[in-house]
């Protein structure tokens, strides 16, 4: 059933606001702004080295990465200092470039903790089935250790798997298109923006190339250079960025 925009409104927006972060001595986010509504696709496109997945690190509380000014939060709720788990019981979901490996823990095992009492309904077989199919993923894999010996495009199905599972308000798709042929990108994708659509699910992709958004299309586009968001625009922006590049005047 897909949400009124009054019902997507009560997840509340994520706001980043003069966002500074350093690792070790040197600072590598230098003032970040950034309003994610409810529903709402932002593309972050940029050159290797400028911030960018130190951004979707730090917006989920990744140790190492030390907040020097401004705030990260949800509905007006402070999460700037708060740890990964609160995160994620407030909203937040993370698939990183390259998704962790578990050794000993499978989806199901992991699921069941996170869904609680919710979980005999959302992981009955008939529910799981259609959710993985959805995506292209094995159902035998859901009973092996999270992504170990996962190729590439199963991992990332799986991280899908859980986004779509976990009721997240907020996914950050760090390089969703990493190690994914086209099957795999279109599956994945094409999820993610049905929880957009009919949850209302905010997302912030990070991505170097156009063929991701033409699947999960962005409503709008920010160029990343230096640590900072130094140009925004809509969708035709992606397209202008990957035939010029990340040199001037593209990103300003």
């Amino acid at each position: 059933m897909t949400l009124s925009k009054s019902e997507k409104k009560l997840a509340g927006d994520l706001a980043l606001s003069n966002l500074h972060v350093k690792i070790g001595k040197r600072e590598i986010l230098k003032g970040v702004d950034l309003l994610v509504r409810p529903g709402e696709v932002h593309a972050i496109m940029g050159p290797n080295g400028s911030g960018k997945t130190t951004l979707a690190s730090t917006i989920m509380g990744k140790p190492g990465y030390e907040v020097t000014d401004g705030t990260v939060s949800i509905g007006g709720t402070d999460l700037t200092h708060a740890p990964t788990f609160e995160r994620a019981l407030a909203g937040l979901f993370l698939i990183s470039q390259y998704p962790a490996e578990l050794v000993g823990v499978s989806f199901l095992e992991l699921a069941a903790q996170v869904l609680g009492p919710r979980g005999s309904e959302i992981l009955s077989p008939k529910h799981l089935t259609k959710e993985a199919e959805s995506i292209g993923l094995r159902l035998d894999l859901l009973e092996r250790s999270i992504n170990v010996g996962f190729s590439g495009g199963e991992k990332k199905r799986a991280e899908t798997l859980q986004l779509a599972l976990f009721s997240a308000r907020y996914a950050i798709l760090d390089e969703l298109d990493s190690g994914l042929d086209v099957d795999a990108l279109r599956d994945v994708a094409q999820r993610v923006a049905i929880m957009v659509r009919d949850e209302g699910v905010g997302v912030i992709v990070i991505t170097h190339y156009s063929r991701l958004l033409k699947e999960l299309e962005p409503d709008y586009v920010h160029v990343f250079s230096q640590g900072r968001i130094v140009r925004s625009g809509g969708p035709e922006l992606a397209i202008e960025l990957e035939k010029l590049g990340y040199q001037e005047p593209a990103i300003h």
